[in-house]
């Protein structure tokens, strides 16, 4: 599984997070250069600017058309001269400005009957009609993305008002309806859209003769100015996305690669620590960054090394087990070969109390190894609950009683005392089965060292965010020096008087390692009176208070 992890890490060329974020970021980026590229309030006042313009002129030519292609016989015979009006509009569309030369004139009868357009040429052979192609569309890819950008655009704003420009071959007023809107007066304006691209924009306006409109002038010209207009627009906005599109990949790839290149070598570390039997391969260094990775890598370090310092832990305790075993086995051994040859009962009796006590001691030596070894498995799935230290200690003091056999030579129990403050609340967070295993042991030892009829206090006090307890015997004291020793696995130091082997040396060692895994200390001192003589040991729990 492993292998196949890696080679599918060698097959990516580009980090899937890399692409991700690519993706992102030119997405972005792409919707809002498609929102750029139909510039739809900006062609819309392209739009109207032009309908002015065209209205302006329409009104100037349809006043000169009622001055001057008017055949007036009198009110009932007004109307409009067909050859007049065409010889008109075409002197007046050409003498318009060159950016409107595109303009186009026609005229129709109240009738409805097309009499003049300016695109109709009349000469000796006939009539010819100038016709004006539609823009042609964008060639090359160019034009293509401009079209399927506004294409994506238009649906996107829902634009899609404007009918389809169709001229029939023979024209009537009834064809355009600003034509029927300029008989009854009015002035009236269209835009329509050629099949392929491009627009069409016209004016209708009535040609008027006192107040009697005698026909009506319509006059409309392509989009091309527009669509140029709009075309500049979106090639300065391309330019702009082609920028910022790579400074976008630039910026990504970059993100990216401080993303996914650390990562990647974290996981390729990770896996060479996780395969590797020696601690060559360490997690790479990344505390200069100052970020989540950094916090990653330091994380992933000091969990490694927490693991190796796991293995030597467990390594260094099969090998104290190891030790602690063979002396009472060997031992054991010992004195069974010799029982084998003996033939004096008294000797086999003394022989047999030597093996007793050495099953006794392995006995204690498997139970302190069995509860050390479980312990950090126990403690991991146990659940914590807040605990009573002052109801704990009060119930583990009542239960000495005076009849105890003490193991120091003299007998006699010690007295045990409890001195906690008044209202103060001893309240700490924790499994309380292990706490009182830990307070156990730390009054047993006090017993084990105390003098016949000694005193034995245990103080418990809140000091801050903490509450220590304090339990203090009349013993010998700590050995100088060995305050932090005692501590050890399997080690001994036992008062006078006491049978070897009668004790594992783990009790102290288990009762540090379930306050560190409470979250808090204990230590060893060696009290002293007034005149600095040794007055006996004290060892204090600190835990952290719920």
């Amino acid at each position: 599984m492993a292998t196949r992890a890696h080679n599918r890490r060698k097959r990516r060329a580009v980090s899937p997070i890399t692409r991700r974020i690519l993706a992102v970021n030119v997405l972005a980026l792409a919707i809002l250069v498609v929102g750029l590229l139909y510039p739809g309030e900006y062609r819309r006042n392209l739009i109207a600017a032009e309908l002015t313009a065209l209205t302006t002129r329409a009104e100037v030519f349809a006043a000169a058309l009622g001055e001057s292609a008017i055949r007036d016989t009198g009110l009932s015979s007004r109307h409009l001269v067909p050859g007049t009006a065409g010889q008109m509009v075409r002197r007046l569309v050409e003498e318009l400005p060159p950016q409107a030369t595109a303009t186009r004139a026609r005229v129709f009868d109240t009738g409805g009957k097309l009499i003049a357009d300016s695109r109709l040429l009349v000469g000796a052979g006939g009539v010819v009609q100038v016709e004006e192609l539609p823009p042609p569309g964008s060639d090359g890819l160019m034009g293509t993305v401009l079209a399927l950008c506004e294409r994506l655009a238009e649906a996107l704003a829902g634009d899609s008002g404007m009918s389809e420009y169709r001229e029939n071959a023979v024209q009537r007023a009834a064809d355009y309806d600003e034509v029927g809107s300029a008989f009854s007066g009015e002035v009236a304006t269209a835009v329509r859209h050629f099949k392929n691209a491009g627009m069409v924009l016209s004016v209708a306006v009535p040609v008027q003769r006192y107040k009697q409109v005698l026909g009506a002038l319509m006059l409309s010209r392509g989009s091309s100015d527009i669509d140029a207009a709009i075309l500049d627009v979106r090639l300065d906005i391309l330019k702009i996305f082609a920028v910022a599109l790579t400074i976008t990949v630039l910026l990504s790839v970059y993100l990216a690669g401080t993303i996914a290149r650390p990562i990647r070598l974290l996981a390729a570390a990770a896996e060479r620590v996780r395969g590797a039997n020696h601690r060559q391969h360490t997690i790479p260094d990344m505390a200069g960054r100052d970020d989540e990775i950094g916090e990653l890598a330091g994380a992933l370090a000091d969990m490694t090394e927490a693991l190796w310092g796991r293995i030597d832990a467990i390594e260094a305790f099969a090998a104290d087990v190891a030790h602690e075993i063979k002396n009472p086995l060997t031992s054991l051994q010992s004195a069974v070969e010799t029982a084998a040859r003996l033939k004096d009962p008294e000797q086999q009796r003394k022989l047999m109390a030597i093996i007793q006590e050495d099953v006794g001691r392995l006995d204690r030596l498997i139970t302190g190894i069995s509860d050390a070894s479980r312990l950090d498995a126990e403690l991991s799935r146990a659940e914590t609950a807040p605990v009573d230290l002052h109801a704990m200690l009060a119930i583990l003091v009542d239960m000495q009683g005076e009849g105890a056999v003490s193991p120091v030579a003299g007998g006699g129990q010690p007295r045990f005392r409890l001195d906690t403050a008044d209202g103060q609340k001893l309240i700490v967070e924790g499994v309380e089965g292990r706490l009182v295993q830990v307070f156990t042991n730390l009054m047993a030892n006090a017993t084990s060292f105390s003098p016949p009829r000694g005193t034995v206090t245990i103080g418990a006090f809140r000091d801050g965010d903490l509450i220590r307890v304090e339990v203090d015997d009349e013993g010998p004291g700590v050995p100088s020096g060995k305050e932090e020793a005692i501590f050890e696995r399997f080690y001994t130091e036992r008062p006078e008087g006491e049978a070897f082997g009668s004790h594992s040396g783990l009790g102290l060692s288990i009762s540090r390692q379930i306050v560190e895994a409470h979250g808090g200390t204990i230590t060893a001192e060696i009290r002293r009176d007034e005149q600095g003589d040794t007055a006996g040991t004290r060892f204090t729990v600190s835990l952290p208070a719920a």
